[in-house]
Formats: C-alpha cells, structure tokens, sequence
C-alpha cells in the first residue's frame, strides 16, 4: 500500500512525464501547488518510490519515469477520466447522427475519428461474424460462361465475385440454385453457412440440378470473405511523432504489425467486457514492450459484437483515451442497435 504522500507524488510524476516526455526531477514536483512538500522530502519519497519498483531513474542524474509498474498503479487507482470539449462531444454526436448504411462505414469512420480525437493509433474490429447472417444472394449473367455472385448480409455488406459458369449449366439452372439457397439460407449465421450448405442444401439441390457442386464451391468462396473478421486502422503514422519511436528499427516492427490483419486479431483475443488496459509487457507480443493498448467492447444487448482500440506509447494519456473509447463505444452501441432494429 503507497501512502497518500507516495500517491499524490507518483500521480504528478506519471501526469508530467505523460506531458513532457522527460524525466521528473523533485524540485519541478515541489512547484507544483497542490503538493507542498520539500524537494528533500520529495527525493526521499521518489528513491522509496523507485524501490518498490513504481519508478525507473534512467540516468543517475536525472529525474524518474513511470515503470510499467507505476502506470499500472495509477491506471488503477490514480487516473480520472479527462473531460472531452464540447467541440470533441460535437464531432462525435454529428458522426453518431448520421444514417447508417453499411456497418463497415461507421466502424471505419469511427476509426478515423478516435485517432483524430487522441492523437495515437485506433484499431477498430467490425461486428463479428457470428452475428452476421445471409440476407439475400443473387446471380446475374455476364455472358454465355461468366457471371457475377452477389450477397448482402444482415450487417448491409456486400459482397460479390465474378465465377465462371459451370459447363452445361443453364441460366434456368442457376436461377433453381439461388432460389433454393435463398428459400433455405436467409437468415442463417454465416458461421452456420457451410455446414447447412453441404449437409441440408446440396442434397436438395441434387433433385433439381445436376453439375451444382463448383457452383456451391463459388458461393462458399464468396461469403468466406465474411467469416473473417474485418479490422480497420487508423492514425498509423501517428506513431512516428512519439518521442519514444525515434528508433526507426522499433517503430518499423510495429507499422508492420499494424499492416497484418490476424496479428491485430489476435491483441484483442483475450478481450473482455468493458475498459481494458494492457501496458507494456502484459501485451503479448514482445515488440509491444513499449507500448500501451486500451480496448473497449461495444454490446448489442450484452452480447459482445465487436472492439474498438487506442495503440500508443507507455507514456499515453490515459484519462483522456478511456473517457473517448467510453463514449464512442456506448454511441455505436446505439447506433448499432438502430441499425438492427431497422433491418432486422
């Protein structure tokens, strides 16, 4: 347990060094007006401090830094959640105003706007599969050999390829095939998809067609594209403006993070309901040992349907980052909400 005195004296060294980027000396502490206690007795306060592992001294003559340690601690118990301006508020509102027509442009324009708002790197995840079902698939000819696959799902995604006829498929033939999958596949979970498809449909269709299977082989092809979860990123190059990132061989290891859709999956794995936050070593990549991530979940009724994220230095500024992801996280929540309740 730290003292009151030991608190309020880490809570200004992690407040400054979030600020400035340098290291804090006792005397810049002892200025400060809500403290008023001596540079001596401040020292004495920081060298206890730096014993219980709270702080780090990077150079014998300068002052103290947070360890991940001291940023755990005042993440728990020390941080409040910085006041967002009416400007920030108004953005936000304007944004969560706005009709939506696909779910993919309101998760990738919230992505833009919580990189914006913070300064740092936003990782958003779209809503996951499993609530994600088949709508309505349509085939339409090119030519005698071509045509092209289109599916819509319940999250407004679209979704189409150009296939190759299968030989000795009519168009009459095909028209069976759609009509029979959309009868039997609406409103199935795309998580579902594969199995009703082969195990309930295909046997089916055997009765009315013959040479189907590429034909199914296309549509598994085509939707598979919607089992994977789509991840958007924002504000990468954000990074590069970090004192802590000027060692290009450290912040080329994490651009090239950002650019790998199931490495970024994989931070979120372990996510759970509400505000998270992992500094430094309790991510789970080592080329995130400098590095702080804090998610958010974002709920249709307390289901979980999709993350959004804030990726910056160790020396981030939490309060700030927290109450943004709180409040962009409970607008998509409704936004969402209406989305479904408008097209079921």
């Amino acid at each position: 347990m730290l003292s009151e005195r030991q608190r309020m004296i880490l809570s200004a060294i992690v407040d400054d060094y979030i600020r400035f980027a340098e290291p804090v000396g006792s005397r810049t502490i002892s200025k400060r007006g809500n403290v008023g206690f001596s540079p001596a007795t401040i020292r004495n306060e920081m060298s206890d401090l730096e014993e219980m592992g709270f702080l780090d001294q990077p150079h014998t003559s300068a002052g103290r830094i947070p360890s991940n340690k001291g940023y755990r601690y005042y993440v728990d118990h020390l941080v409040q959640q910085g006041a967002l301006s009416p400007e920030e508020i108004n953005m936000m509102k304007l944004f969560f105003t706005q009709k939506i027509q696909e779910m993919e442009d309101v998760v990738g324009h919230a992505a833009t706007i919580l990189s914006s708002l913070t300064n740092y790197t936003s990782i958003v995840l779209a809503p996951e599969v499993y609530g994600t079902t088949l709508k309505h698939m349509q085939i339409v000819p090119l030519s005698d050999t071509t045509a092209v696959a289109i599916f819509v799902t319940n999250t407004g995604h679209v979704e189409n390829k150009t296939v190759t006829i299968p030989p000795g498929m009519s168009m009459s033939d095909i028209q069976t095939v759609v009509n029979l999958l959309n009868d039997r596949l609406t409103n199935v979970s795309l998580l579902e998809f594969k199995s009703k498809l082969y195990n309930e449909v295909s046997a089916e269709l055997g009765k009315y067609v013959s040479g189907y299977h590429e034909l199914l082989t296309v549509v598994e092809d085509v939707l598979h594209g919607g089992d994977k979860d789509r991840i958007f990123v924002s504000g990468s190059t954000n990074m590069l403006i970090q004192p802590e990132f000027k060692d290009l061989d450290k912040v080329k290891n994490i651009l090239d993070l950002l650019g790998e859709a199931p490495k970024l999956i994989g931070l979120f794995s372990d996510t759970q309901l509400g505000v998270q936050v992992r500094i430094g070593t309790e991510n789970t990549m080592q080329i995130m040992n400098d590095c702080s991530l804090i998610t958010a979940t974002y709920s249709i009724e307390d289901r979980p349907i999709g993350t959004i994220g804030i990726l910056g230095p160790t020396r981030m500024e939490y309060g700030k980052v927290i109450s943004v992801l709180d409040y962009v996280s409970k607008n998509l929540e409704q936004a969402f909400a209406r989305w479904y309740k408008t097209n079921g």
